[in-house]
């Protein structure tokens, strides 16, 4: 096997095969990436039989062939190569690396013993990337970082006619986005529901935002349920999480008559700056009235602070205790100069409902995205 590629995009390419690939992993050839050089350019590929990377680019090709080599190794070698043109041949189980005056020889990994990398073959549809690229930065934040629940370490796709909804969830906030989807060919197909890991597909989120629109497969095969998505001549695959997700959006209220809203970046100042006093996991009390809305934070009996920032009421007085880090997360995926923070009610008048922080393009005008996110200082799932 021989071939001679560009630089900057050889190492995009093991860069972008290597960044699902997990740090630690119990079998070693999982952490290998496969390269084939065929008679028309290069196809990159990685597989941990979870998730799966792959990649075509193009090269001037002089033997075929194909060869499993070390991923992190190769990807920090190609990242670190001078300016020219990279040269890669094999030579029995050893391969050689040049690129101008820098050389290096690695060993070969065994491709016979590489599982096969998945094929999803039928499309589904396609979304807008930019959109989707935003969608997912905005919800995949409230997913849980905590394996012990698996189900709520994903994010969840419902896709119909011509929409898809994201939904995420960590049992303390929900987060929900909805954007365009296209069926494609697929004109008729019934409403389709996906729950992927967050990672995962934040990693597709920053690959594809740029790539004008994303292809989307959803497929069964060997009883394994797997998503693809494809733009650009990449393409990422990821196995499904399976079980039932909890049924978060009858969390959300119809309608809230009581609200504030205030200036977005002056919100999030505020709070980071309340917050240096407070203790780990501790709340920011938070008072809206008319004549604005008052942070105070009691870290302890040496260190207080409060501020208060402008706000527009309507409804009556409230105040609630919420975590800083959640409402900052919330703020930051609002991507609007105001931000309405409505105040939902409980069975329990004297205990506050969850608070549902979404956009506003005025001070009087609501926002025209589909973002929620709905916040609750205690637990809103049991």
């Amino acid at each position: 096997m021989r071939f001679q590629a560009n630089r900057d995009v050889f190492s995009e390419a093991v860069s972008f095969a290597v960044k699902l690939l997990p740090q630690r992993t119990t079998l070693p050839i999982l952490s290998g990436v496969l390269i084939e050089a065929t008679e028309t350019g290069l196809i990159l590929s990685s597989f941990d039989y979870e998730v799966s990377a792959q990649t075509e680019i193009a090269a001037d090709v002089e033997e075929t062939g194909k060869v499993l080599v070390s991923g992190r190794l190769l990807a920090e070698i190609a990242s670190r190569m001078p300016n020219a043109p990279v040269r890669f041949s094999t030579n029995e189980s050893r391969i050689t690396v040049s690129c101008g005056t820098a050389n290096f020889t690695l060993l070969s990994m065994p491709v016979e013993e590489y599982p096969s990398i998945p094929q999803v073959s039928a499309q589904s549809g396609l979304v807008p990337a930019e959109e989707f690229a935003a969608a997912v930065s905005q919800v995949a934040v409230a997913a849980s970082r905590d394996d012990v629940t698996p189900v709520i370490t994903g994010v969840q796709l419902q896709i119909t006619e011509n929409s898809i909804s994201l939904v995420a969830t960590d049992r303390y906030r929900v987060a929900v986005r909805e954007i365009d989807w296209d069926p494609g060919a697929n004109q008729a197909q019934e409403p389709i529901t996906a729950l992927v890991p967050a990672r995962t597909l934040q990693e597709v989120g920053k690959t594809f935002g740029h790539s004008g629109t994303i292809s989307v497969a959803i497929t069964n095969t060997d009883d394994r349920e797997l998503i693809a998505f494809t733009a650009d001549k990449k393409t990422v695959t990821s196995l499904l999480i399976k079980g039932n997700y909890p049924p978060v959006r009858r969390l959300f209220p119809e309608n809230v008559d009581n609200y504030a809203v205030m200036n977005t970046a002056e919100l999030i100042e505020a709070t980071r700056r309340v917050q240096l006093v407070l203790e780990r996991e501790a709340a920011l009390r938070f008072s809206f009235t008319a004549d604005g809305l008052t942070l105070e934070a009691i870290g302890s009996e040496q260190a207080q602070a409060s501020e208060t920032i402008d706000a527009i009421l309507a409804g009556g007085d409230t105040v609630v205790s919420l975590k800083p880090q959640f409402l900052l997360d919330g703020l930051g995926a609002v991507h609007s100069e105001f931000v309405r923070i409505s105040f939902t009610k409980t069975e329990n008048p004297n205990k506050p409902g969850p608070v549902l922080i979404t956009s506003q393009t005025s001070r009087e005008q609501p926002g025209a995205d589909s973002y929620r996110y709905l916040l609750q200082p205690n637990l809103l799932l049991r």
